[in-house]
């Protein structure tokens, strides 16, 4: 079984987190592996222009292997000092990999995202909910912490205060309180999720997709970098921008209308 199916519609990939009889647990380290490639296939492919990222089943994502945590199986098994290596090597790589994706990516949320799963929904640039959506930032519950960058990603989609909130209590909240806090941009019918998550690849990918690419680069590198060095990016991104065939193709047509 593929840990994580790719269907390729067009311009358009959509990514499913394919284990569900692990509640879509996402630390695996052939799913890490998957994930990866196809974050490094997205960014080498052109073609790609938007990515939607969703879940097998009626969960999004559990986050970590509960269970393998329970019997101390794999990297919950080993030694502090190794354990820390494993979470660097494992988990870890996925925030990375996301980081580095050059791809407009929309999170589908059709079920429980708890835990890292709730971290990997807010590692997407957008998130779109289905109304049996939840999310819980659960670590706490289990006496553990977000290992996976989530303190980092997470304030950053809700603020501090609600993100501390969720991190402290490891509360889950539904779709509603989601779309209030901002965590996701719209709550939809759970059948019509993919189609609405589908409808706004679609408004993505109508924009040329070279400007797209450094767009998104740009938009990431403002959430940590100064202004004058987001000035300065913008300002060596632009010339390309305006050398683009689809630019001046465009801007041609905005002349004679």
């Amino acid at each position: 079984m593929q840990p994580l199916k790719i269907d390729k519609r067009d311009t358009i990939e959509i990514w499913t987190i394919n284990l569900p009889e692990v509640a879509n647990a996402i630390t695996d380290e052939d799913f890490i592996a998957a994930f990866e490639a196809a974050v490094d296939f997205a960014n080498a492919d052109t073609a790609v222009r938007a990515i939607i990222l969703t879940g097998e089943g009626k969960v999004f994502s559990a986050g970590g292997n509960v269970k393998e945590m329970a019997d101390r199986r794999g990297m919950f098994g080993l030694d502090a000092i190794y354990q820390r290596y494993a979470y660097v090597d494992g988990i870890q790589r996925l925030p990375r990999a996301l980081t580095r994706l050059e791809v407009p990516i929309i999170a589908a949320v059709n079920g429980a995202a708890v835990g890292a799963g709730c971290d990997l929904a807010a590692m997407c640039d957008i998130r779109i909910a289905s109304e049996r959506a939840s999310f819980a930032e659960s670590f706490v519950q289990l006496g553990l912490v977000p290992g996976d960058g989530g303190t980092w990603f997470l304030q950053r989609a809700i603020g501090y205060a609600r993100a501390a909130e969720m991190t402290f209590t490891g509360d889950r909240i539904n779709a509603e309180t989601a779309l209030e806090w901002g965590l996701v941009s719209r709550v939809v019918e759970h059948d019509e999720l993919l189609t609405a998550a589908t409808d706004l690849a679609t408004r993505v990918i109508k924009n040329p997709p070279h400007a797209l690419r450094m767009a998104k680069r740009l938009l990431r590198e403002s959430r940590t970098g100064e202004l004058e060095s987001t000035l300065g990016m913008a300002a060596a991104m632009q010339p390309l921008a305006h050398q683009d065939a689809e630019h001046v193709r465009r801007i041609g047509k905005w002349r004679t209308a």
